[in-house]
């Protein structure tokens, strides 16, 4: 927004500085006058003509509290412009950090030596601001590289198994429809991923009171064929866990920690269990599941996007596109919750929410 230009900060620090001086020097010599030349004498001889009178004192001490106050007020307006600028580099700096910043180099840092002050504790959380936005910044840039990369891989496959259609017309059609429906099927549940963990990031979404363990039970029932078919057992516990959210996000947040349970697990004879409870004032879901011991390096790294790793990437009919903890990840912050993910030492993993309880 445009302004007019006005006085800089420094001006008028340095004007309140130097009025500032100039009237407590012009009370000062109110005093003097008031309360010292008052009980001198008024007359032109003085008193018996050797002791000093009103009138000579006047004279004499006029001049000199003239060349005192303006003393003042340079020294006042000097040292006021002095002062200001040093009580007001700091702010400078987190100015000049401020537009840089504005021009997208956000890797810059005030780092203000010094003891704690209003300046320092401005810079220190303009500093952590910076280091969040950058974060942000560069998370959303590696999103968009692994989705770009990501939307690429099936689109490539069409074109080639279309190119390949086209020069051998005799190839069998049956079989390319099938390869282009597989592939057209990952970019679309790729898309919607995408989509949703959109909306979730920006949470527009309405809020009511959801039951957890109602919730963990449909999912649960929707998976079951799939567990069934690889021979995982699949239980349900726990009691009633009321939260405030979107009953869709909750539904494909516990879905998507059950399927990760399931497909991420033992080849036959594997359990996954989901517990709901409300503890301390906040409801919990808790998945664990076994399977195959999970390298510490790793389990940090399975809630960012497209970041399946080598030992739990699956080749298989569901082998995902990478999104489904991070989407989880997701849906739990934008409804003020908690994520932990702890490597169950016979191996598999234990994934508990918490979200904020409701009576």
């Amino acid at each position: 927004m445009p302004r007019r230009p006005g006085l800089s900060v420094r001006l008028k620090l340095t004007l309140s500085y130097a009025g500032f001086l100039a009237v407590a020097g012009a009370l000062l010599l109110a005093v003097v006058w008031g309360f010292l030349l008052r009980y001198v004498p008024d007359n032109s001889q003085g008193l018996l003509g050797i002791s000093p009178n009103r009138y000579l004192l006047v004279h004499t001490f006029a001049p000199a509290a003239a060349v005192a106050m303006g003393f003042l007020l340079v020294f006042g307006l000097v040292g006021g412009w002095l002062l200001a600028g040093r009580m007001l580099a700091p702010l400078t700096r987190i100015t000049t950090a401020a537009r840089m910043a504005g021009d997208g180099r956000l890797s810059h840092r005030i780092r203000m030596e010094g003891r704690q002050d209003e300046f320092r504790e401005l810079s220190d959380a303009f500093d952590t601001m910076l280091e969040q936005l950058e974060s942000h910044v560069a998370e959303q840039q590696r999103f968009a590289a692994n989705a770009s990369h990501e939307l690429r891989t099936p689109l490539a496959i069409s074109r080639t198994l279309l190119d390949l259609a086209r020069r051998d017309p005799a190839r069998d059609r049956d079989e390319l429809l099938a390869r282009l429906q597989t592939v057209n099927t990952r970019a679309i549940d790729l898309t919607e991923a995408l989509l949703l963990l959109s909306r979730s990031d920006g949470g527009t979404f309405t809020r009511e009171s959801v039951d957890l363990s109602l919730v963990a039970e449909e999912a649960a029932e929707t998976l079951l064929p799939l567990a069934e078919q690889r021979g995982i057992t699949l239980d349900v516990t726990g009691g009633a866990a009321r939260t405030s959210g979107s009953a869709e996000l909750l539904l494909r947040m516990v879905a998507n920690l059950v399927q990760n349970a399931v497909v991420h697990n033992l080849p036959a004879g594997g359990t996954v269990t989901v517990h709901t409870e409300t503890r301390g004032g906040a409801s919990v879901v808790r998945v664990e599941n076994t399977g195959r011991p999970l390298p510490p390096d790793l389990v940090p790294t399975l809630t960012e996007p497209f970041q399946r790793g080598t030992e739990r990437a699956r080749t298989d009919e569901h082998a995902g596109v990478g999104l489904g903890l991070a989407i989880v990840h997701s849906i739990v912050r934008a409804h003020d919750g908690t994520l932990d993910l702890v490597a169950r030492p016979d191996g598999g993993l234990v994934v508990t929410v918490r979200l904020p309880g409701t009576p």
